[in-house]
C-alpha cells in the first residue's frame, strides 16, 4: 500500500489527503458525543479549536511526505553553481516530481554543452588574436628595437666622448624595450608549448616568475601527454595562478606539481602568501576565467586557503581510458 502511494502522482495524492482529513472531520462531527449551542459556549469552542487542530495536524502529517521530494529538488536546483559542471537534481519522489526532476538535469546537460561549446570557440577566438598580436610585437616592434640597437652600435664610434653616457643610457633602455617586448610576446602566446610541450613551458613559465618576483618557484612536472586544448588550459591556468601570486599573495615560497594522482591529472599551484579575502572567490576576474577554461575541458577548479596560510589553486583534469 505504501509503495504504491509513493509512486502515485502528486495531484492524486494531495487530493486523498484532503478527503482523508474530510472523512475524519465527518466521522467527529456523526459519532462524537459533541453539540454545539448558539451562541457558541466556551468550552465548545474549545472543543472546536482542539478538533481543527487535531486535523490540521493530521494534514500536515499527510501533506509533509508527499511534498518532502519536491523541496529537495527545489533545494538542489539553488545550489546548483553554473561554473561547477556535474551538479545533478535526485530524482526521487511520485512520477511528477521525478519526472521534473529529470527534465531539469536534461536542461542543465544541455546548457553545459551550449555553453562549453561557446566557451570553445570564444576562446579559440581569443587564442589566435592572442597569437597574432604576440607574432606582431615579435615581428615588428621587436625588430624595431633591434634596429635602434644596430643604430645606437653604428654610432658609437662617432659619437663625442662626453655623449657616451647618454648613449649607454638610451642603448640600455632600447634592450630594456626589446625584452619586455619578448616577455609580452611570450605571456601572449608562449611558443615554448607549440614547440617543446607543457613540461617545459611549465618550466619556463616557473623560472619567468622567479626572476619577476625573487621568488624561487618549487616544481615537480610529470611529462604527461594531453591533446593540444588541454595542455593550453593547464598552462593558462598555472599563468593565472602563478600572476595572482605575484600580484596578490605577498608570498615567500610557491609549489607547482603536475603529476598523476590516480586516474586523474592534477595541476596545483600553492603559495604561503596572505590568502584570499572572503568572497574573492566569486568576485575575481581571474578566478573566474580559471573556472571558465576548466570548464572547457570538463576539468574540476578548487581555489581555496590552506591551513597555516597560503592559497592553493588545484586543477584536475577529468581521468580519460588508457591514460
Amino acid at each position: 500500500m505504501l509503495s504504491r502511494l509513493g509512486t502515485m502522482p502528486l495531484f492524486w495524492r494531495i487530493f486523498l489527503t484532503q478527503f482523508a482529513v474530510l472523512v475524519v472531520a465527518f466521522l467527529l462531527l456523526v459519532f462524537a458525543p459533541v453539540t454545539v449551542s448558539i451562541p457558541v459556549a466556551a468550552t465548545e469552542l474549545v472543543v472546536l479549536l482542539c478538533g481543527m487542530a487535531a486535523l490540521a495536524g493530521l494534514g500536515l502529517m499527510l501533506l509533509r511526505p508527499a511534498l518532502r521530494p519536491l523541496q529537495t529538488v527545489t533545494q538542489t536546483m539553488r545550489r546548483i553553481d553554473p561554473l561547477a559542471p556535474g551538479q545533478r537534481v535526485p530524482v526521487v519522489g511520485e512520477p511528477s516530481i521525478a519526472a521534473l526532476a529529470q527534465a531539469f538535469n536534461e536542461m542543465l546537460q544541455r546548457l553545459e554543452d551550449e555553453r562549453r561549446e561557446s566557451a570553445r570557440r570564444a576562446l579559440a577566438v581569443q587564442e589566435d588574436e592572442r597569437k597574432r598580436v604576440a607574432r606582431e610585437l615579435h615581428d615588428e616592434v621587436g625588430q624595431v628595437f633591434t634596429a635602434i640597437m644596430l643604430q645606437l652600435e653604428h654610432l658609437a664610434a662617432s659619437i663625442p666622448p662626453e655623449l657616451r653616457g647618454e648613449l649607454e643610457e638610451l642603448r640600455e633602455t632600447a634592450r630594456i624595450g626589446a625584452t619586455d617586448v619578448r616577455r609580452i610576446a611570450a605571456r601572449l602566446r608562449p611558443q615554448v608549448l607549440d614547440d617543446l610541450g607543457l613540461d617545459s613551458a611549465l618550466t619556463a613559465l616557473a623560472s619567468a616568475h622567479a626572476d619577476q618576483t625573487g621568488v624561487i618557484v618549487d616544481r615537480t612536472l610529470e611529462s604527461i601527454a594531453l591533446d593540444a586544448e588541454q595542455e593550453l588550459v593547464v598552462y593558462r591556468v598555472a599563468q593565472e595562478a602563478l600572476t595572482n601570486v605575484a600580484r596578490h599573495a605577498g608570498a615567500s615560497a610557491v609549489t607547482l606539481t603536475f603529476r598523476r594522482e590516480g586516474r586523474s591529472v592534477v595541476l596545483r599551484v600553492r603559495d604561503d602568501g596572505r590568502g584570499l579575502p572572503p568572497g574573492a572567490t566569486r568576485s575575481s576576474n581571474g578566478i573566474r576565467g580559471m573556472r571558465e577554461r576548466a570548464l572547457l575541458i570538463g576539468a574540476a577548479l578548487i581555489v581555496r586557503n590552506v591551513e597555516g596560510g597560503g592559497t592553493e589553486v588545484s586543477l584536475r583534469l577529468p581521468p580519460v581510458e588508457g591514460r
